[in-house]
């Protein structure tokens, strides 16, 4: 490419001069290209470690004058053909025009200032997007894919210089970590390393440090493990190759390919060498964490975050922290963890202004709510720039008001018993909504007006209890008092300051008055109702009536939902719940519904109305519990290993137990996915949830290991996982909350007891209080990097499940190994995730893949991506009619027409090539040179061909020359002639089942084809398959011998075909008189003429066959050498058919037809075959008068004939029966599977070395 000119002071230093004129050097680097002995291997060296430009472009041309000492560097090229393309154009366009200077000085400028516009020129034709990113780091991204090959859709995010291990030997180089792929190159003293691994085969990450490897990243896949050490910011490696990693994992999981987001601001400042994806996906990171920090939307995105201080009146102090500011929220954390959270959102903020400056509050920033409240930020840095920014927002923020505001809120709860709602059942004032967002206002679902809309069931199933003036009751009341002071001092709302002291009123329990507000203000849930108000209203009318998979399944566990409490045993809570879950999986079909939402959302509408308890499960399975709620629960068993690594880290006696006895993973999945609701008493699990709501999983996990704790003695005891089972269920089931109000609802799990000793009762508060002491140090950072790298195990380990299940599904069927099958689903899967991401339609391949499928139906591949598998993997190599057999190969293989294949068809295919006897090879070469593999397209006379293979099965029956059937089978007909009213008859009575229950198991059973099941092959249908055979042979070893065979063959099929045909024609001009004489006398099989018989008349008459073609070909006018050229129709006396192997622009080869050779059937030679022969056998001069070059349609050929055939050259039998090693192949295959960006000299040598 051209360069801005450069100055260069040492042009001959490390560079080899090959060619010069009086204004211009030709350069090659040392070290590049063949020879260079010791000093080109120093110069390779210093290229790759110094990260030298001339890695990229080994040439370049500089610009000289005589008597000047300086040398200008004008283009560089990564090979000889792109140098040479500009050197000479320079000879061409410049040298005469620089003659006529005389003054060296006006020829540099000159030739800088050319140079300067082809630059120009060229760049307003180049696209814009990457602009962004920086010179050096272009360089880098052009170096990458030159050296691995990779196609331009490859982005490249960013690059480090440091160490692969080799054994003990360290490889200084430049790691390259791609999107899709992780990447290395090194090369010292002539000794090269080359690394490509995909981020989808990577199953373990860590940073660790040995003495062996000093701080170093370890990369695990199936089958190796690589080490990379010495880097400059090794944090900031490892922490981008998490994420890219991650990504990879997400698009194993649900098909979530890479978008880069495009609507990134720029930044405000040029940034050196980050690439626009590298600050992507910092972006990203960022994201994510401000949202998990704050409990935000998904689509929420940060903008920017400062530092600043506090002012908090509540303790009249600065908080150190942070201030975040995104489109629709403004949040603060403190520096010290528990200090002070802080969530204003920007719906509800009256005023921004900047207060004056004092020394209690210098460069203050105040902002007012609708409730009342004011905020003060102090020692902000950029204060204007900060309120500019948030004026910006708040005005794209919606004026409309939204379903309902916390002053609302606040004012339901204060006025809360003078308000009547007249549909409650019971007239306590408790029993009115506190925290109701549709309060004001008729929520029609449907159906008319539901009680469920408006409040939770608690309220209108609760029976009167003694409980609520008793002690029990003091104590509810006690802890609504403390809430209220809370509120009173820290705000109430979303704009709550949420500090130590709330988390200590939620340890105590929330009262149930409260519950349903705190849950929706904790989990986030209350931002995403108020901002899509009705939004719940619209799906439960569009999915109302609607019957799906996921429909059926929450209909069959409505019942099963907590049975035993009084608001699920009848029809007002079963139709709430329905509702919920109908809408939920309608919102999320990726999800759909999954077993434990039921229990979950069942607790959820207890104290929440229907609205509050759907944005709940939306929060619980969207955003606390990622990935929980589907098919494969791989959120579930990801906290399952963070919990056995928890477990190892803090209870190591005990893990190794539970290990043994195998009771982590049963146990962990029940409590992690129900919340402890299922597994312990209602009332003391309903305050896991209150703290679970607040903490997010970390209190899940704390919960759990003081549960083993507590167990510890008599689990070391157990000696069976049922024994274990037992000791814990007993534990979790007299696990009691004595303060609870509500009346004691029976706990359907088995009360599990031994012995005649009472259970021991454990309080929920205490336990909750030993888990904070004992575990409280979990931090949610930790488990978050925890959770990436279990989610590599978890999800690579069902990968690994899925690869076995598939191979053992279609083992039975295929006659390869399973050790190839696995080798060929690996090739498979991977060429399936290469289009999700390198092909031209990525999001209609990823959409392919429905995970609700089997794993077999998961992965399935498209024509162009079987041509790509097929080309690299098939035995019957054809050149450059491969891709032709490749698409035939496809269309046979797609037998319901939607134009993909999963696994199992794709290895079908291929076993038919590698695997069985010469018949069964013949015949998958047969059947793809007939309907509907062969492509109506390739063929001239394709509508005659579908048209003869749709003839009435008569035809085929008074062809009694060459394909007779037996006596036996004309029996068989007649057989299944006799039975078919029987089978109507069964057909008609419901009764006989077995009946059923035998045609079933027919139909599973794989009927076994046999070689009479396959229809005859037309003339033009044989041409191709002659042209196959051609190409296949043009690179054997005994090239000349196979095309002797073959041409034998066809000249021999060719009268088999001719000596039939004429048989036949007699009977067919009387059809009527034959069918009815075949109806009434079969012809027997000693009565008809075998095909030996055929074969052995057709030899017979061969010479007289010769004479007259000779005679035909010397007749043959020089109009008929046309591109499409046919074959003559025979119905004479002679025996010759015309035969002719070409390639035509309809089958997509590039043979030349300059060239052709007439020659006999009866005496063709192998030295006259080439790619570009047409081979034409005639007849009598007078036949071809008579009916010209068009196709003998009445001509056909069976498969037992061309197998006969061909079992008389030995040359062909071998080829057919040799074998060939499909593990080699598939190894081939992975080193070329990436694409080559171009073709150039030096990218193929670079990469095959």
């Amino acid at each position: 490419m051209w360069l801005g000119p450069e100055e260069v002071l040492l042009a001959g230093a490390l560079w080899v001069t090959e060619r010069a004129n009086p204004f211009f050097l030709l350069q090659r680097r040392r070290g590049h290209g063949k020879g260079g002995g010791l000093t080109g291997l120093l110069v390779g060296t210093l290229d790759v470690v110094l990260d030298s430009s001339a890695r990229v472009a080994p040439y370049r041309i500089l610009h000289q004058t005589q008597d000047s000492q300086v040398y200008w560097a004008v283009a560089c090229g990564s090979s000889r053909k792109e140098i040479t393309k500009h050197w000479e154009w320079l000879e061409n366009n410049l040298l005469q025009t620089l003659s006529i200077f005389d003054n060296e000085e006006d020829i540099t400028t000159f030739v800088k200032g050319k140079i300067h516009g082809i630059i120009a020129e060229e760049n307003k034709n180049e696209q814009p997007q990457s602009e962004e990113d920086p010179g050096k780091f272009k360089e880098a991204e052009l170096k990458m894919r030159k050296q691995f090959g990779m196609p331009e859709v490859e982005k490249l995010v960013n690059y480090y210089s440091c160490s692969y291990w080799k054994g003990r030997v360290p490889r200084q180089g430049w790691l390259y970590l791609t999107v899709n792929h992780l990447c290395f190159y090194s090369f010292l003293l002539g000794k090269e390393v080359t690394l490509v691994i995909q981020w989808v085969d990577v199953t373990q990450l860590e940073k660790n440090a040995t003495l062996l490897f000093p701080e170093c990243i370890k990369v695990n896949t199936r089958d190796s493990e690589l080490y990379f050490s010495m880097f400059l910011n090794i944090n900031e490696t490892f922490k981008l190759m998490e994420q890219l990693a991650n990504i990879a994992m997400r698009q194993l999981l649900d098909n979530e390919s890479f978008l880069q987001d495009k609507s990134l601001p720029k930044p405000r400042k040029p940034l050196k060498n980050i690439s626009a994806l590298k600050r992507d996906l910092d972006a990203r990171a960022k994201n994510e964490c401000y949202r998990a920090t704050f409990r935000l939307p998904k689509d929420e995105c940060l903008d920017g975050h400062t530092d600043c201080t506090l002012w908090t009146p509540f303790n009249k102090t600065h908080i150190p922290g942070q201030m975040f500011v995104s489109n629709n929220y403004i949040c603060f954390a403190s520096r010290a963890e528990e200090a002070c959270h802080l969530i204003i959102p920007l719906r509800e903020v009256t005023i921004v202004e900047k207060a004056d400056s004092s020394s209690v509050l210098p460069s203050p920033l105040s902002i007012s709510t609708k409730s009342k409240m004011t905020f003060f930020f102090a020692n902000l840095k950029d204060r204007d720039f900060l309120v500019q920014r948030i004026s910006d927002f708040l005005q794209r923020t919606p004026s409309k008001k939204p379903c309902g505001t916390d002053r609302e809120w606040k004012w339901n709860l204060a006025d809360a018993s003078c308000e009547e709602v007249p549909e409650l059942p019971s007239s306590s004032p408790l029993a009115i909504s506190p925290m109701s967002a549709l309060g004001h206002r008729p929520v029609n679902f449907c159906a008319g007006e539901v009680p469920t809309a408006s409040q939770g069931l608690l309220k209108l199933f609760r029976r009167n209890s003694e409980e609520l003036s008793g002690p029990k009751g003091a104590k509810e009341k006690m802890k609504e008092e403390s809430w209220n002071i809370h509120f009173f001092e820290y705000g109430r709302g979303m704009c709550m300051y949420r500090t130590a002291k709330t988390r200590e009123l939620v340890q105590k329990g929330i009262p149930e008055n409260l519950r349903g507000e705190l849950w929706l203000l904790f989990s986030g849930a209350w931002n995403e109702m108020v901002t899509h108000p009705g939004y719940y209203a619209d799906l439960v009318e569009k999915s109302m009536g609607k019957y799906n998979l996921a429909t059926e399944e929450i209909e069959r566990d409505l019942h099963r939902s907590m049975p035993e409490h009084p608001a699920f045993q009848n029809e007002l809570g079963i139709a709430a719940l329905r509702r919920v879950l109908t809408a939920y999986a309608f919102r999320n079909p990726t999800i759909g519904y999954c077993q434990a939402m039921n229990i979950v959302t069942s607790v959820l509408l207890l104290y929440c109305n229907e609205e509050e308890a759907f944005w709940l499960l939306v929060a619980l399975c969207e955003r606390m519990l990622p990935d929980y709620y589907n098919t494969r629960v791989v959120g579930a068993l990801v906290d399952q290993g963070i919990f056995e690594e928890l477990t190892r880290e803090y209870l190591p006696q005990l893990s190794e137990k539970m290990q043994d006895l195998g009771v982590i993973s049963t146990i962990s999945l029940s409590w992690f996915l129900t919340l402890f609701l299922s597994v312990m008493p209602f009332e003391s699990a309903v305050v896991i949830v209150d703290c679970f709501f607040y903490e997010g999983i970390k209190f899940i996990l704390q919960v759990s290991l003081a549960i083993l704790d507590a167990n510890m003695e008599k689990l070391l005891k157990c000696c069976d996982e049922g024994e274990a089972m037992t000791i814990l269920g007993r534990y979790l089931d007299n696990v009691v909350n004595r303060q609870s109000v509500s009346p004691p609802i029976p706990h359907l799990h088995a009360l599990l007891t031994s012995g005649d000793d009472p259970p021991l009762e454990i309080d929920i508060f205490e336990l909750i209080k030993t888990s904070y002491e004992k575990y409280s140090n979990l931090k949610a950072d930790d488990i978050e990097q925890m959770r990436f790298k279990q989610r590599l195990k978890v999800i690579q380990s069902l990968e690994d499940t899925a690869k076995k299940s598939v191979v053992r599904a279609v083992s039975g069927d295929i006659s390869f190994s399973i050790e190839e099958l696995e080798e060929l689903y690996v090739v498979f899967k991977a060429k399936y995730l290469m289009s999700c991401y390198w092909g031209n339609n990525r999001a209609a391949a990823a959409a392919r893949r429905d995970q609700s499928l089997p794993y077999l139906e998961q992965y399935r591949i498209d024509m162009e991506q079987f041509r790509d598998l097929f080309i690299s993997l098939t035995p019957w190599a054809c050149g450059a009619h491969t891709p032709v057999l490749a698409g035939r190969m496809f269309r046979l293989l797609d037998e319901n027409r939607d134009s993909l294949i999963n696994f199992k068809e794709f290895v079908t295919g291929m076993s038919g090539m590698y695997h069985g006897d010469l018949t069964e090879k013949l015949k998958v070469l047969y059947k793809l040179h007939l309907p509907p593999a062969l492509n109506p397209e390739e063929t001239e006379s394709a509508l005659e061909a579908t048209s003869y293979f749709t003839e009435d099965v008569t035809t085929e029956e008074l062809d009694i020359c060459l394909h007779c059937e037996s006596q036996e089978t004309q029996e068989d007909k007649g057989r299944r002639n006799e039975n078919g009213p029987e089978k109507e008859e069964k057909g008609t009575s419901p009764q006989d089942y077995r009946y059923y229950l035998r045609m079933w198991a027919k139909e599973k059973e794989s009927k076994k084809e046999t070689i009479k099941d396959l229809p005859k092959m037309s003339q033009e249908q044989f041409i191709e398959l002659c042209k196959t055979l051609y190409n296949m042979f043009s690179e054997d070893p005994v090239e000349q011998e196979l095309y002797h065979a073959i041409a034998t063959v066809a000249s021999l099929l060719l009268r088999i075909g001719e000596v039939g045909k004429k048989f036949s024609n007699r009977p067919t001009r009387k059809s009527e008189d034959c069918k009815a004489n075949n109806t009434q006398d079969p012809v027997s099989e000693e009565e008809s003429p075998t095909s030996e018989q055929s074969q052995n008349s057709a030899v017979e008459q061969q010479p007289q066959a010769d004479h007259e073609e000779k005679a035909s070909i010397d007749a043959q006018p020089e109009k008929t050498q046309q591109e499409n050229q046919t074959l003559g129709d025979v119905s004479g006396e002679g025996q010759g058919s015309p035969l002719q192997l070409l390639s035509d622009d309809e089958t997509k080869d590039d043979m030349s037809m300059s060239s052709y050779s007439m020659v006999s059937t009866g005496s063709l030679q192998c030295e006259d075959i080439a790619d570009d022969t047409v081979l034409v056998g005639c007849e009598g001069s007078s036949a071809a008068a008579r009916y010209g070059s068009t196709i003998d349609t009445d001509w056909s050929i069976s498969f037992e004939q061309i197998l006969a055939s061909m079992l008389t050259e030995t040359a062909l039998v071998n080829y057919f029966e040799k074998k060939v090693n499909i593990l080699q192949k598939i190894k081939d295959q992975k080193k070329v599977e990436r694409q080559f960006s171009s073709s150039s000299d030096y990218e193929l040598s670079s990469v095959s070395g």
